[in-house]
């Protein structure tokens, strides 16, 4: 957590950067105008296109930002936290109204004239910088939070987009739409025919961005559309198993008609999603976005520009409804579906920490910036727009870091977060061995490549063989990625033989096997358990079964669990303590045979 937290300080930290430098810039003389609309045209024959610089960058650096933005939507909706309704639910319904309220408040105070028209500015959340300021001034424990916020910058993102292609489209060319539409969908039958090259893809995508650049809809769109159109999966075993056979025979026999299939294979068995995410998201981060916001936030503030702005409708639009509507919006209505039990906020996230994310919320800057560009044509009146984007980002950052301190302070953070069970059994999620209504239970946080929790597991039969009917035992994933690389696959495919009722009995060969956990190791223990292996990989493929693990992890990251195995033991109807080492079967006999007195 410590190194994701690292990398959102760093790309917040390089966009404020680019933004304090624009400012800078366009306040001294008047190069930053001429620099950017200084017109680029690339022509072919008699045919071209010529923009000036601003423009390349917003109508053609940016689709790259909007790809990513794509792909990043197509993999929550098929293997991350939007997959689940129960888990997505209060995020997407807060999504929502965070951005509905901000758009009608907006509205109030610009109910007609040309600022009416920028009432996309204030529905977006920029989530590079929203993560970058949660890292500086979230809470301690603040991975619940992190994931909440996430989820619900991506169901803001498809509410944002949406709204840019249906609100913000100009006079529309149904010919050139029509050119677009039909290479989308040449790339969706190369994916289908399983093309690779990505040349091909680029010739293509760069077709189609040209035809819905005259088609009038803003070009952007075109990259949300061919990142929609790609897969994402996780490696099918199948695949994994042939690039291991190339690999191989290019080891025994090195050559160039070998490493041309070894590349292609190892290539095939990773989604062209999750491929395209790794490579192109830290060129969006650190290049594409800060030099977006070199080209669009030069705020002008000398010559009477922040009097104008102060006494501007459209400022103070973009303010109340950044920073009250998104607070307002996004909180309230987090409350309302906690409230009436439609959904839940998961253990370690607290209603206080909602209201912080949703004050961080207000933090519009990047799209808020680009629909600056789409809705307002007056230069004076684009800059106050700019004005007020950033004045409620340092306002919602003050805010958010205000009320996590005033939070703190009414709730302080326990010691020893750990010392209880954060989240309490329940057997209709929880791995149960033993009665469900025995009078003792013992939790164990694991994993199933960590020595001691291989040792601790045999540690186990004693404790059950001596307490019998009057104890449950209970396990939960604790997987460190950092020491062991294949913990994660192993709680997943513990996870997958859970769906056809035999948790236990793979659980078991896994621990026995602790030392040997490579997925073709795993999946062999799993056929000589005799489990459905197209219905294990299958399941292995579905994104719910890593969320399951995930949630385990990040309880144990809210109760600052470091170490495996971690134990709590206690009563059935009461709450589960810690407890400290040692973690032999004598010490926890004797933990436990206290409770019974």
């Amino acid at each position: 957590m410590a190194a994701i937290a690292g990398d959102d300080k760093l790309a917040a930290g390089v966009l404020l950067a680019a933004t304090l430098v624009a400012m800078v810039w366009a306040n001294i003389g008047h190069s930053y105008e001429t620099f950017w609309h200084t017109e680029l045209a690339i022509t072919i024959a008699d045919h071209g296109i010529a923009l000036d610089l601003e423009h390349w960058v917003n109508d053609a650096l940016m689709t790259l930002f909007f790809f990513v933005v794509g792909l990043e939507v197509k993999r929550e909706l098929a293997m991350g936290e939007l997959t689940d309704r129960s888990r997505a639910s209060v995020p997407v319904v807060a999504a929502i109204a965070g951005l509905a309220l901000p758009a009608l408040l907006f509205l109030l105070v610009n109910p007609s004239g040309d600022e009416a028209q920028a009432w996309g500015v204030v529905v977006s959340t920029d989530t590079a910088f929203v993560l970058g300021a949660l890292a500086l001034v979230g809470p301690k424990r603040g991975a619940r939070l992190r994931v909440f916020v996430l989820t619900l910058a991506v169901a803001d993102d498809i509410g944002a987009l949406a709204i840019i292609a249906v609100f913000y489209t100009d006079d529309l060319d149904l010919r050139a739409l029509a050119l677009g539409a039909v290479g989308l969908a040449v790339i969706w039958q190369l994916r289908r025919l399983e093309v690779w090259r990505g040349v091909t893809y680029f010739l293509v995508a760069a077709a189609t961005w040209l035809a819905f650049f005259e088609s009038g809809v803003h070009p952007t769109l075109a990259g949300v559309l061919i990142a929609l159109i790609l897969p994402v999966y996780p490696p099918r075993r199948a695949e994994v198993e042939h690039a291991g056979e190339v690999t191989r025979a290019f080891r025994q026999s090195p050559n160039s008609d070998y490493a041309r299939s070894a590349q292609l294979a190892v290539v095939k068995a990773v989604s062209v999603n999750e491929r395209l995410l790794r490579l192109y998201r830290p060129y969006t981060s650190y290049l594409v976005v800060p030099i977006f916001a070199l080209a669009n936030a030069g705020i002008v503030v000398g010559g009477g520009a922040i009097g104008q702005a102060l006494g501007s409708p459209l400022t103070w639009g973009i303010v109340l409804a950044l920073v009250v509507g998104k607070l307002v919006g996004i909180a309230g209505a987090t409350a309302l579906v906690v409230r009436t039990r439609w959904g839940v906020l998961p253990p370690g996230l607290s209603l206080g920490h909602v209201l912080g994310g949703a004050a961080l919320a207000g933090i519009g800057f990047t799209i808020s910036l680009f629909i600056v560009e789409l809705a307002v044509d007056d230069a004076a009146a684009a800059n106050d727009a700019r004005i007020g984007v950033l004045v409620a980002a340092i306002l919602s950052t003050a805010l958010a870091w205000a009320i996590f301190r005033i939070d703190e302070r009414l709730n302080p953070p326990v010691a020893d977060a750990g010392t209880h069970l954060l989240r309490p059994v329940d057997p209709e999620r929880d791995h149960v061995r033993g009665p469900v209504d025995a009078p003792l239970t013992l939790v164990e946080y694991g994993d199933f490549e960590c020595p001691f929790c291989s040792k601790a597991t045999g540690s186990m039969w004693e404790v059950r063989a001596h307490f019998g009917d009057s104890l449950r035992y209970v396990f939960r994933h604790l997987p460190k990625d950092d020491e062991h690389p294949h913990a994660r696959f192993a709680a997943e495919a513990a996870e997958a033989a859970a769906e056809q009722g035999r948790f236990w009995e793979l659980h078991d060969q896994l621990f026995r096997h602790s030392d040997a956990l490579t997925e073709e190791d795993v999946y062999d223990y799993a056929e000589d358990l005799g489990l459905d292996m197209d219905r294990f990989e299958s399941e292995l493929r579905h994104g719910a079964l890593a969320s399951r693990v995930e949630d385990d992890r990040l309880d144990a990251a809210t109760s600052d669990l470091a170490v495996t195995p971690t134990f709590y033991v206690g009563r059935t109807h009461g709450e589960m303590a810690l407890h400290t080492w040692p973690f032999d079967a004598a010490s926890l006999i004797r933990a436990l045979e206290a409770l019974r007195h």
